[in-house]
């Protein structure tokens, strides 16, 4: 005698249905709540030193024009990201650990580390969310005769390794400043910080000077 197949009763198939939607709903609604997390992606990974290399070979050579006409407000900045966060919640929870947010996605609690100076924070007020390749410094190599469009997007760039949260101080001494001007004072990192500042200038097509290439060439022999 063949096996009878197993069958819900229509009471048993609404319940199984209201289960469901019950379950799903509780997911959504607790997203919606206090703590919900920001949108996140990992960090860019740094391309190899021969690719970065490569790239800053192909990067056009100029002086930089004049920061003339240069200001913060032609780089529109740190845009919705969705689900109440901007692009700053968005890197302040990507780079750090345990990060706890309130109902408007702001950063509450949490530990960061500084890849600039490998200094720890507990609070985000601690924290500056910086661009790799500063706005003025993108202004003065190319980001002038850009759209506003083109600057926003380079202003809130999450796909290249182009923002970072970091000590507020010591981005604060970098300001505008080029590799030949300024680096980071945890020595470590300048391999990295070379292959990104390269590939972030290398995408948008910026310039650098012959004193900023041979300042990532010798950051680049610490790879």
């Amino acid at each position: 005698m063949a096996a009878r197949g197993f069958r819900l009763s229509v009471t048993q198939r609404t319940l199984l249905v209201i289960a469901i939607l019950a379950v799903a709903l509780f997911g959504y609604w607790a997203t919606r709540g206090a703590g919900a997390a920001p949108p996140t992606s990992g960090a860019p990974v740094p391309v190899s030193a021969a690719d970065a290399q490569k790239q800053l070979d192909e990067l056009t050579i100029a002086a930089r024009t004049s920061m003339g006409g240069y200001s913060r407000e032609k780089f529109p900045h740190w845009d919705s990201q969705g689900s109440n966060c901007d692009t700053r919640e968005v890197v302040l929870k990507r780079d750090g650990k345990d990060v706890k947010t309130d109902k408007d996605c702001k950063a509450i609690s949490g530990t960061w580390t500084s890849v600039y100076d490998d200094e720890t924070w507990t609070q985000p007020t601690d924290l500056d969310i910086d661009h790799m390749v500063p706005l003025g410094q993108a202004w003065a190599s190319g980001a002038k005769a850009w759209t506003t469009e083109k600057r926003e997007q380079f202003a809130n760039d999450l796909t290249r390794p182009q923002l970072f949260a970091v000590t507020d101080n010591v981005n604060q001494q970098k300001s505008d400043k080029a590799p030949d001007q300024w680096k980071p004072p945890l020595v470590a990192f300048w391999c990295t910080y070379a292959t990104d500042w390269i590939v972030v200038k290398h995408y948008y097509g910026l310039t650098i000077t012959q004193a900023e290439k041979t300042a990532l060439t010798d950051m680049l022999r610490r790879c």
